[in-house]
């Protein structure tokens, strides 16, 4: 469990004000100047050292990507892009970060910006996020009146931070998309290479990080890279933001150390599964785009990027998703693939048409109306789409199906024989079917 001393987003329920003032109380912009004075050189080796791997999903590594920004400038300016468009289901993280802890947000920026070379920092923010979108700003405009950020900032480096909104797209949480629309066009994913920290925004050098990536950084310089990577598991450190929703008596969103065991995760801050542990079905560990995990993996379970990869799923945005047994398991899914095929963009001929079909099958299999041998065939389906697109939206529509044929299979082949035994040989259904 993580020690009060050790969280770094201390006020994540907004019992304080998110305020300059308050958040200066707290420990933000303390020793700003101090870090930058010691290079781009050494911030960047202190972020590898600390072992931070990027908590919008994917789980690079944060210093690693900085270090990709080219070290002399060819004349085109360097950018830093930081993807608040948080659409993820199930996460509501960075939410709680923009409205409630702005300013280590800010501040975070401005230490990244400096790090990679960029006078100029772009937040992407989701099109929903209004009150938020209202605060974050307030935020900026206090850090500028106290010199913060800005040309000729106390700090010693110029660095300009731009608010942009976005129009709600899920697909603009892709870091290339995100760039296409921050620039005006439709939100598309582009081909890589190029890389964004070849070419990214403007087609100048760019790197994109999410919203808690960047709001951990301040406090990592602070207290020293060491104090962070003996946080967690070895290749997982540091503490994380976990949203807990679903079926559990009290949904929640907590910063706890990385690696806790999914039980302790549950029955210390959610107050356990609804109707106790034995009446746990299933958990999606990290937000709707990985697999879904049966009880009977979940017991001693650590919730960190490399143990939920072993086990084919991951921690994504580590949003935890708890289904208790009254959950119709095959509906479920089949609303997340509904979803996918609502969001993706069409670029891609595996996504624009294999989602829609993935959608429809299973929801003909959640009535019943289908046969056994289509269940291998919706698998067959999902590894055409995974692997076979431009970006990630297409895995992400795909994994959560594999999860549900990989463990639920019996559930599937329950329903239709279910269905087949209260038809009639015309084919009418003699009565609704528990699906329904």
């Amino acid at each position: 469990m993580l020690k009060d001393k050790d969280r770094i987003f201390r006020n994540l329920y907004g019992f304080e004000s998110p305020g300059l003032k308050a958040a200066q109380k707290r420990g933000a912009w303390d020793a700003t100047k101090k870090f930058l004075t010691k290079g781009r050189d050494w911030v960047i080796e202190e972020v590898k050292s600390s072992g931070l791997r990027g908590r919008g999903g994917a789980g690079f590594p944060t210093g690693l990507k900085w270090s990709f920004m080219p070290k002399v400038s060819d004349g085109r300016p360097h950018y830093l892009v930081v993807n608040a468009d948080e659409s993820e289901p199930g996460t509501c993280k960075d939410r709680e970060i923009m409205r409630h802890d702005p300013h280590l947000l800010i501040e975070g920026c401005l230490i990244a910006g400096f790090a990679m070379g960029s006078n100029a920092g772009y937040i992407y923010i989701r099109g929903e996020f209004i009150r938020e979108r209202e605060t974050l700003q307030a935020a900026i405009d206090e850090a500028y009146d106290a010199k913060l950020i800005g040309k000729n900032n106390k700090n010693g480096w110029d660095f300009d931070l731009y608010l942009h909104h976005g129009a709600g797209a899920y697909i603009c949480g892709e870091e290339t998309a995100l760039l296409e629309s921050l620039e005006g066009k439709k939100g598309q994913p582009r081909l890589k290479p190029p890389f964004p920290a070849n070419a990214g925004l403007y087609g100048a050098p760019t790197t994109v990080n999410n919203v808690e990536s960047i709001a951990v950084v301040p406090d990592i310089l602070r207290r020293g890279a060491g104090w962070f990577s003996g946080i967690g598991r070895p290749n997982n450190v540091g503490t994380k933001l976990f949203c807990i929703s679903g079926h559990v008596n009290r949904p929640c969103n907590v910063e706890e150390e990385m690696g806790i065991p999914l039980k302790e995760l549950l029955d210390r801050h959610a107050g356990g599964v609804r109707g106790g542990w034995d009446n746990l079905l299933a958990v999606i560990p990290g937000g709707s785009s990985v697999r879904c995990l049966p009880s009977d993996t979940c017991q001693n379970l650590p919730m960190d990027f490399d143990s939920l990869s072993a086990h084919k799923s991951g921690l994504g945005t580590a949003a935890v998703i708890v289904m208790d047994k009254s959950t119709d398991i095959i509906r479920a899914i089949a609303r997340l693939s509904y979803f996918y095929k609502h969001e993706s963009c069409g670029q891609c001929t595996p996504c624009r048409e294999g989602t829609g079909w993935m959608y429809r099958v299973l929801d003909r299999m959640a009535r019943g109306e289908a046969e056994k041998r289509e269940i291998d065939m919706l698998l067959e389906v999902t590894y055409q789409v995974e692997g076979h697109t431009i970006c990630a939206l297409g895995d992400a529509a795909a994994w959560p199906v594999q999860g549900l044929i990989t463990h639920f299979r019996h559930v599937i082949e329950e329903r239709i024989d279910q269905y087949s035994a209260n038809s009639k040989p015309d084919g009418a259904v003699r009565e609704p079917v528990a699906a329904e």
